[in-house]
Parts: C-alpha cells; sequence; structure tokens
C-alpha cells in the first residue's frame, strides 16, 4: 500500500516562551449555509458555534490574548458575552482578508501599548466556524510554527479527486501530495502583516496563501479531519454527533468536562 508523503517537520525542541494571540474570525457571510443569520451564533452543543472555537483557543496555555473578529451588525449579540470571556472584539470586513487584518491590527495594537516586537508575536488564526479543532493539534501546530517559522493544520484528501477540464475531459488527480488546509495557520505577526500589505486583490482563501505569495515557508501539521468547517446545515449534525462522541469518552470538549 502506497504511504501518503509527509510534511517536513522541525526537528528541535520547540520555543515555549513564544507570544501567541489568537484571531477567531466569525465575520463571514456563511452563503452556502443558507439563511440570513451568521451561521456562527447558530446553537451547537447547548452554545453558540463561535464560542466552541474561542473556548478551543482560550484552553490552550500558549495563547494569551484572543480577539474576536465580529460583523458589525452582530455586536449588540455578542459583545456582552464576548467581553465576559475577556475577548477583544473588532469589527471585520466584507471579505476574510479585511476581517484578518482586522484582528491582526488589533493585536498589533495591544502589543504596542505593552511595548512588545512585532518580531516577537506569533498569531493563530482561526476560522469561528471551525468548533471542533482537537486540542492537541492545537499544541502541535504551534509548536512547528514556532520552530519552522510557520506552520498550519492540514488534512490529507481521502476521496478520488477528478479535474474537469473546459472542454469537457475529467481526468483523475493523484491525491497523494494533496491536502486540505484547516485552521488554525500560525505565522509570526509582523511577517503575516507583510503579507498582507503586499496583498494586491487577487482572490485569496486563507492566510497561508498569502503568505506562500510573499515567499514565506509554510509547513504542513497533519491534524484531524473532526476540525470541520460548519459549511452546510449537514456539517452541524456531523459536529453535534462528533461532540456526543467525546462526552461519551471524556474528549477535549469542554462539555465534556
Amino acid at each position: 500500500m502506497t504511504s501518503v508523503p509527509q510534511p517536513e517537520f522541525a526537528r528541535h525542541g520547540s520555543d515555549h516562551s513564544a507570544r501567541i494571540a489568537g484571531v477567531v474570525v466569525a465575520a463571514g457571510r456563511g452563503r452556502r449555509f443558507g439563511g440570513g443569520d451568521n451561521k456562527v451564533l447558530l446553537p451547537l452543543a447547548g452554545k453558540p458555534i463561535w464560542r466552541h472555537a474561542v473556548d478551543a483557543l482560550q484552553r490552550c496555555s500558549r495563547i494569551d490574548t484572543v480577539v474576536l473578529v465580529i460583523r458589525p451588525e452582530d455586536r449588540a449579540e455578542l459583545e456582552a458575552e464576548a467581553l465576559g470571556l475577556g475577548l477583544h472584539l473588532v469589527d471585520g470586513g466584507a471579505e476574510r482578508v479585511d476581517s484578518v487584518r482586522s484582528g491582526l491590527d488589533e493585536i498589533a495594537r495591544l502589543d504596542e501599548q505593552a511595548d512588545w516586537p512585532a518580531t516577537q508575536r506569533w498569531v493563530a488564526v482561526h476560522d469561528a466556524a471551525r468548533p471542533l479543532v482537537p486540542a492537541d493539534d492545537l499544541q502541535r501546530v504551534m509548536d512547528v510554527a514556532v520552530e519552522a517559522d510557520g506552520a498550519i493544520l492540514a488534512a490529507p484528501v481521502r476521496g478520488t479527486i477528478k479535474r474537469w477540464g473546459e472542454s469537457g475531459d475529467v481526468v483523475t488527480v493523484d491525491r497523494r501530495r494533496l491536502w486540505e488546509a484547516l485552521t488554525p495557520q500560525v505565522f509570526r505577526l509582523d511577517q503575516l502583516q507583510t503579507a498582507y500589505r503586499r496583498w494586491r486583490g487577487r482572490p485569496v482563501t486563507d492566510d497561508a496563501e498569502l503568505m506562500e505569495r510573499s515567499g514565506f515557508r509554510v509547513t504542513l501539521v497533519p491534524g484531524s479531519a473532526e476540525n470541520l468547517k460548519i459549511t452546510h446545515p449537514e456539517d452541524l449534525v456531523l459536529a453535534e454527533a462528533i461532540l456526543a462522541r467525546r462526552r461519551g469518552t471524556g474528549g477535549d470538549s469542554e462539555s465534556s468536562r
């Protein structure tokens, strides 16, 4: 049986003194989910989807600050709970790149007040629509990122992949080197800000793509397929089932504590 090629890891011990902030992006429109409301406000196992994502980061001892990026129209619903959790709340923009940039700017502002240099700050950017990131995956991607100058969680593509050409021809793609990008994606603050300053409006779907375009190295860290993104209504059903199983096995869910 042919094995899936593994990404190259940093082999040395990680710098556990690195300061890491979390930016949780909750300003999406959720067009594919359907309905007019922000999907991350929907309940999952008794609390909003975004809250699960935030809790995962706040339970991690390496993360000292969490910024939640929201839609301005959601502020009235979110503000009291977010501030009660000690989150820094900022408004996002029309596109994901605008929202992440707002979160990075807030981290930079807070660090400037504390006289902490951007070259010693790392940022873990996480989608609020990914409520199930395992604690072990979160720890590993941060460890590798600090050692390897940036890393993202990713899962091997499991299904057979077809490419449909413009002429209607269908080709089977070798999936052995294909990975699905997940979050968190962890980079040094000043380098990620540089990548965002260089953005020229070309479509982009994640932070790693901007880093790649700017010539920065991105390391893949194999992560759990349970770290799914709530994109369609059926994803919410699957997430409920995963949380129910974790509760039954004492897994890393707040609802199991």
